[in-house]
């Protein structure tokens, strides 16, 4: 492989994670108050949430997590992948199920990206093992002198490497990052520039959501509380889920 440059992935980082922080308050501008509410409104009640403010709060801080989950991990995987193309020459992969596919040593790598350990359920992990098989039949059936490699890449966790029973190698952490650059420390390399500029950034964004806090607070009380402030759990339940058609069905 050829050595990087961490001058250039510090560049990189720089650049993009503005980018996804971008995306964050694009994803707060974006929301509306009917989307946040299809959150499950029983799990709320359950926890004896009684003031207004407190569940847009709550329901607000739900939506971000998975929201920011997902925005991060396409980051980590786009950050993953620029230094791949670095290294080895690897490319961002047109193959269903595969993000990446680089050459190294005889073997053609074909690795699906996860940005944590804790992805999908049962049927994604098969719809993943199913990918990775045809992908590993495509580069056969090309003829290549090159190995085939499919490989679940995750940007952290401390799992150790294995085998799985599905045939492809799942590789955590810091192997991860080791694996695309052959640099044992990349892992740790690229926390100070992802903390680039992140106190202005945050800022920002806090300043957006007490924003959308106080906004949806008060479309909320105008909507689903009574003269006393007091949530009507009953008709935010019926706003969330209502839809009898079953008379329509003879059942």
């Amino acid at each position: 492989m050829n050595p990087l440059d961490l001058e250039e992935v510090k560049q990189y980082v720089n650049v993009h994670i503005v980018e996804f922080h971008q995306h964050r308050i694009a994803s707060l501008e974006q929301l509306t108050i009917d989307r946040l509410l299809q959150k499950n409104p029983y799990l709320f009640k359950a926890k004896h949430i009684v003031k207004p403010w407190d569940l847009i709060d709550e329901l607000l801080t739900a939506f971000l997590s998975s929201s920011e989950e997902k925005l991060f991990g396409d980051f980590l995987e786009d950050l993953a992948i620029f230094i791949a193309e670095k290294t080895c020459g690897g490319h961002k992969s047109a193959t269903p199920g595969v993000d990446l596919e680089f050459l190294h040593a005889n073997r053609h790598y074909l690795v699906s990206i996860k940005s944590g350990p804790h992805w999908g359920n049962s049927s994604q992990h098969k719809r993943l093992a199913q990918d990775l098989r045809e992908a590993v039949i495509r580069v056969k059936q090309s003829k290549t002198a090159s190995t085939p490699e499919p490989v679940l890449g995750i940007c952290y966790g401390k799992t150790r490497t294995v085998h799985t029973k599905d045939g492809y190698l799942k590789v955590v952490g810091q192997n991860f990052w080791y694996l695309i650059s052959k640099n044992k420390s990349l892992y740790t390399d690229i926390v100070e520039p992802i903390g680039y500029r992140a106190r202005e950034h945050n800022e920002r964004f806090e300043s957006e959501r007490d924003r959308i806090i106080r906004r949806f607070t008060k479309e909320f009380l105008d909507r689903f509380c009574n003269a006393d402030l007091e949530i009507d759990w009953v008709k935010l339940v019926e706003f969330n889920s209502a839809n009898f058609d079953l008379d329509e069905f003879s059942l």
